[in-house]
């Protein structure tokens, strides 16, 4: 079965799920854009590394573990019989454990100077992370491009994170595209959907005078969950992790419903 939902899905921003979805995301954006910009341009899938740590990493669990403590000295009236203390139950602790993150993003590059024209990325909880992985994306990606004249794309399908910095938006919306053209900085497109929608289409920005392909996320979305055979690793009849607020979950819940998935 197709992805039951008319736009994202939020089964698949689960953390467990996400990953992969991300990796497939990139790889069809890149499928589908090389035979539209030969001969005049290559598309490339780089990888950005990023090294959170303490709160911002991923976390290590400690399971319960039961100590026996048996103490040196033996009952006075049971001849060399050991008595055990009560049981410790250790706690749950965080770990602040060094984790080192890959994320891939694609470029859009002029086949004869190899020069950057366009930069394509999909964002990742490793980018919107609060405090470091946040700072690294904005101070190694995002400022980066932004002063120069490569064009930027970026794709913010997660729900969990505070959204990206920009400025003259006063709409909330669960999930938004940004198109930042070189020539047009400090301006830029941005397209805000929520779930009942269709995830917009939007041109791919190359160089002047040159044809823009528009890119279909939505269709590229419906490729990925039909390979990635998703209807039949989600579980529908359980709430989505983000959890969805409470009108959306209402809407999602009668659409489940709807197909049959949900009771």
């Amino acid at each position: 079965m197709s992805n039951p939902f008319p736009g994202m899905n939020p089964y698949v921003e689960h953390p467990e799920l996400w990953p992969q979805v991300h990796h497939l995301l990139i790889s069809s954006i890149f499928e589908s854009l090389v035979p539209q910009l030969l001969p005049k341009y290559i598309v490339d899938i780089e990888k950005i590394v990023y090294e959170l740590s303490g709160e911002n990493s991923l976390l290590v669990g400690i399971p319960d573990v039961t100590v026996q403590h048996s103490p040196s000295q033996t009952n006075p009236t049971s001849s060399n019989v050991a008595v055990a203390a009560p049981p410790v139950k250790a706690l749950k602790v965080r770990l602040p454990v060094p984790v080192e993150f890959r994320e891939a993003y694609l470029e859009v590059r002029d086949t004869a100077t190899r020069e950057v024209v366009t930069v394509i990325e999909v964002l990742s909880p490793a980018n919107n992370r609060p405090r470091k992985g946040r700072e690294i994306y904005d101070e190694a990606k995002r400022e980066k491009v932004f002063g120069s004249r490569t064009h930027m794309i970026e794709i913010d399908l997660l729900r969990s994170y505070q959204p990206m910095l920009v400025f003259e938006n006063d709409i909330e919306a669960s999930y938004r595209i940004l198109a930042s053209r070189g020539n047009q900085r400090p301006l830029a497109d941005l397209y805000l959907f929520n779930l009942p929608d269709m995830i917009p289409q939007f041109p791919l920005p190359l160089r002047a005078g040159d044809a823009e392909p528009m890119v279909d996320l939505q269709a590229l979305l419906n490729g990925v969950y039909d390979r990635a055979a998703y209807d039949f690793r989600i579980d529908y009849t359980a709430a989505p992790v983000p959890a969805l607020s409470e009108s959306d979950a209402a809407w999602a819940d009668a659409l489940l419903g709807e197909r049959g998935l949900k009771g």
